[in-house]
C-alpha cells in the first residue's frame, strides 16, 4: 500500500503548489480542507497492511476534523468577512511558485541527508512533508492577508503531520490528539481573530493594522 500512501502525499504537493499561486480565498480553504484530508488519508494508508483502531479512529478524525470541520468554520469566516481575494501579497505569486520549486529542492536535499534508509516509507513522504512545512512558513511570512496566515499555520500542522507519521509510524495515541486539539482551538481562536478584523479595520490586511482607529 506504500503506491497509494505515496499518491497521498504527492497530491498534497500539488496543493502546495496551487496554494504559492492562487489569490483567491475561497480555493485556499478548500485545498487546505483537502490536504488535511489527504494527510488523515495517508496515515490509513501508510498502515493499511497492518490496520489498528489506532489508526482507523485517528484517521477518520483527522478526515473530518481538517477536511470538512476547519474548512466550514474558514468559509463561514471568510463569508462573514466579505473577502474574496487576497490584494498584493508582500511577495507575487509567479515568484512565490519559483521559490516554491527552490524550498522543494531544498527539501529533497534535506530528506537525503536525513538517517532515514532502513525505514520503509514511501520515498516522497519526508522531501514533500518538508517542503510542505516550508510551504505553511512561507504563507504565513508572505502574506498580507490574514486568513492566508491562518492557511498557512494548517498547511505547517499538515507537514509536520506527515513528518512524524513518516518518520515514527504509529505515534502515541495522547500525543496526537493532543496536537489535534490544539490546532481545533487555534482554526476558532484564529477564525474569530480574523472576523474582529474584519469588521473592526474593514479589512484583513495584517499590514495596516499599525493604523489605529478611533
Amino acid at each position: 500500500m506504500n503506491e497509494v500512501a505515496d499518491l497521498m502525499v504527492v497530491l498534497m504537493a500539488m496543493t502546495n503548489l496551487i496554494l504559492l499561486g492562487t489569490a483567491r480565498l475561497t480555493l485556499g480553504v478548500r485545498l487546505v480542507g483537502a490536504q488535511g484530508a489527504l494527510a488523515g488519508a495517508y496515515m490509513f494508508a501508510a498502515n493499511a497492511e497492518h490496520p489498528t483502531v489506532h489508526v482507523l479512529a485517528l484517521s477518520a478524525l483527522i478526515i473530518v476534523a481538517k477536511g470538512l470541520v476547519f474548512p466550514k468554520v474558514l468559509l463561514r469566516t471568510l463569508e462573514k468577512a466579505e473577502a474574496r481575494h487576497e490584494m498584493e501579497p508582500y511577495v507575487p505569486y509567479s515568484a512565490s511558485i519559483l521559490l516554491g520549486m527552490v524550498m522543494l529542492a531544498s527539501s529533497v536535499w534535506v530528506s537525503s541527508r536525513l538517517p532515514i534508509a532502513g525505514l520503509t516509507i514511501p520515498p516522497s513522504a519526508v522531501p514533500i512533508s518538508i517542503w510542505t512545512m516550508f510551504t505553511g512558513l512561507f504563507l504565513v511570512v508572505a502574506r498580507r492577508a490574514a486568513l492566508t496566515q491562518v492557511f498557512g499555520y494548517l498547511v505547517l500542522e499538515n507537514g509536520i503531520y506527515v513528518f512524524g507519521a513518516a518518520i515514527a509510524g504509529e505515534m502515541p495515541f495522547l500525543v496526537e490528539m493532543g496536537a489535534l486539539l490544539d490546532v481545533f482551538v487555534a482554526v476558532f481562536v484564529m477564525g474569530v481573530a480574523v472576523f474582529h478584523i474584519s469588521r473592526e479595520f474593514e479589512h484583513m490586511d495584517t499590514d495596516r493594522l499599525s493604523v489605529l482607529r478611533d
